[in-house]
């Protein structure tokens, strides 16, 4: 039997990372990131519904958008397979804030930073229409994890 067409697109890996003003905190793991305007001025973020991330996103409104590195594969399972709402996803993880309180993650390729603009429900997601505050270029030389990439090392089903 063939593959579901849409199997065939290789996405890049980011972690969305978000904080609310009193504090709570959460990173996740994310391949639906799409740049929806020319210059990269705004991204639409596609987050899953059940996930500790989206109510912070919705309470806070901001997030930033981390593009992963390959040296980052570690985060697939510590960001991605366990609930921040349990476990203090930071613990031993090398990030910053920026000046809005929201972590970034400082090994990544690099972070976009974003303000919520709007919320559509699509399916077992809902997307999050971002405007894009700053880019910020952090580690240039890495190679960007993608979505071939870890379903060939096998950390995820694929």
């Amino acid at each position: 039997m063939a593959k579901r067409l849409l199997k065939y697109k290789n996405y890049d890996v980011h972690s969305i990372t978000t904080a609310t003003a009193d504090g709570r905190r959460n990173a996740n793991i994310a391949t639906w990131v799409m740049q929806t305007s020319m210059g990269g001025t705004h991204l639409v973020v596609a987050l899953y519904q059940p996930d500790f991330t989206i109510e912070l996103v919705r309470e806070s409104g901001i997030l930033n958008v981390n593009l992963l590195a390959i040296d980052q594969t570690g985060l697939i399972r510590k960001l991605g397979q366990q609930s921040g709402r349990s476990k203090d996803k930071f613990k031993n993880l090398r990030y910053a804030l920026d000046e809005r309180g929201c972590p970034y993650l400082t090994e990544a390729v690099g972070y976009a930073q974003c303000r919520v603009l709007s919320e559509i429900n699509a399916g077992d997601h809902d997307l999050f229409v971002c405007e894009v505050l700053k880019q910020i270029v952090l580690n240039p030389d890495k190679p960007v994890m993608t979505n071939a990439f870890i379903k060939e090392k096998k950390l995820v089903r694929g």
